[in-house]
């Protein structure tokens, strides 16, 4: 049951990266898979409101979700470490920690999340016409919090470990389960924009109990009582890394979500193109997490085992492959882009019409600018393996700042192409501050190796 585990410290960089990163790409396949049909089912059979209510909820969403992810992440950084040191004891004891402060933080953001939700949509400036819609989806969302907490620690573990093979299986699993359930409870019970939602959450079940039994069956990963017991020491670190990037997560949210604020003047058929480009969006960046998980995974592993060389081999070899991945995923996303929207849509000829024209447009420019995305999350996601969450974090400031610049003050010049360029500039900024930020970090960590030689 341990063939998935995967040593990083040994082996060509390239192969053991893409190999590692495969799995998840393909994982995240199945991700989109279930994110675009709760899209498809909603905007085709419950109409435009329905699919604006459903964008509306995205950011609010997602500060939950990444501040999760940040989390989950964080832990991981030290199981990596740990793995790569060949400290089982270590890795047993932080595996116990972050499954204890999970369970606290799954709790508080729960309830934190309902009481605020309709708050959230408020300050959104969420239209009238759409603003029950959003609060049922979200409210039903928030419910799965624990579940989704659980995934994403439990995959963070598997990943910390070289097996990216499982949360793949989990990801499939649930992707098949939540297609089946969206028809059911929405074509079928017609449950409306609420059938979606659960269907979302039976599923992010089903993927967190998949890995769970996996995880139980790994020798290596065979806790005590112990391990599960809070150390004050480990969880301040834990923290120390965790925490930053929780934060750059909300950052980027609370950046997205002033966005929001703007798509949501420009109208109903502005916030359905909106959605459904940034539903295809979340397909531009499928193998963009895949390498960044893969970059965590290797650096950690090995800095655990104090190999400098092979970090900096890895992150050149891990750029190359990222960029030309993006430029595949782009033009192939630009030929068949119209069509597929088309799915999205319903409604009379005209609103079809221009909700295609707004989404078309969005998606093409994310396509012709994908690039620096895969560079930022290939170059941030090696500084986190390295341990230092800081710099990541200062970038996600810079995020905040140039998207929510380019937000309020470009659709006044350029209409509603100023909230898409939002984006890109984003992630330019971010890019400046992470390019510095590693070549600043591996040309110290190399007098750090050299000295430690000696």
């Amino acid at each position: 049951m341990t063939t998935r585990i995967q040593n990083m410290t040994t082996g060509a960089p390239v192969s053991l990266i893409v190999s590692f990163a495969i799995p998840l790409m393909v994982g995240n396949v199945f991700q989109q898979l279930y994110t675009v049909v709760d899209s498809m089912v909603v905007g085709r059979c419950l109409g435009v409101d329905a699919l604006a209510a459903l964008g509306a909820t995205t950011w609010p969403n997602w500060v939950v979700l990444g501040f999760i992810q940040g989390l989950t992440q964080g832990f991981a950084i030290l199981m990596s470490q740990a793995f790569g040191a060949g400290n089982e004891k270590q890795l047993r004891k932080v595996t116990g920690n972050s499954i204890v402060l999970s369970g606290i933080c799954s709790v508080i953001l729960l309830a934190s999340g309902l009481l605020m939700a309709r708050t959230l949509l408020v300050l959104l400036k969420t239209p009238d016409g759409i603003i029950s819609y959003g609060i049922l989806y979200l409210q039903i969302s928030l419910l799965g919090v624990p579940v989704i907490t659980g995934y994403n620690l439990l995959a963070a573990i598997l990943r910390s470990l070289g097996d990216g093979k499982t949360p793949l299986i989990a990801m499939a699993v649930a992707s098949l389960v939540n297609v089946g359930l969206d028809l059911l409870f929405v074509m079928v019970f017609e449950w409306g924009i609420a059938g979606a939602a659960v269907a979302t959450v039976a599923a992010q079940f089903c993927s967190c109990v998949f890995c769970l039994g996996y995880m139980r069956k790994i020798p290596l990963l065979s806790l005590s009582g112990e391990d599960f017991r809070i150390d004050k020491k480990l969880v301040r670190r834990m923290f120390v890394l965790s925490t930053p990037m929780a934060l750059q997560n909300l950052l980027i949210a609370g950046g997205g979500m002033i966005v929001q604020t703007v798509v949501n003047r420009f109208g109903l058929i502005f916030i359905a193109g909106f959605t459904a480009g940034s539903k295809l969006h979340g397909v531009l960046e499928i193998a963009t997490s895949s390498y960044g998980f893969a970059m965590t995974t290797y650096v950690g592993q090995n800095l655990g085992a104090r190999n400098t060389g092979r970090i900096r081999e890895g992150v050149r070899a891990a750029l190359k492959v990222a960029v030309c991945t993006s430029l595949v995923i782009s033009t192939v996303m630009l030929l068949i882009g119209k069509p597929v929207l088309g799915a999205f849509v319903s409604g009379t000829a005209s609103e079809v019409t221009e909700t295609i024209a707004v989404a078309y447009e969005y998606l093409a420019i994310m396509c012709v600018c994908l690039p620096i995305l895969y560079v930022l999350y290939v170059i941030r996601s090696s500084i986190q393996g390295m341990g230092n969450t800081f710099w990541p974090m200062v970038s996600g400031i810079g995020e905040l700042i140039m998207r929510t610049g380019a937000a309020l003050l470009l659709p006044s010049m350029i209409g509603g192409t100023g909230v898409f360029l939002a984006e890109v500039l984003a992630w330019a900024g971010a890019d400046v501050v992470l390019i510095l930020s590693y070549l600043y970090l591996m040309n110290k960590r190399t007098f750090t190796e050299a000295a430690y030689a000696k």
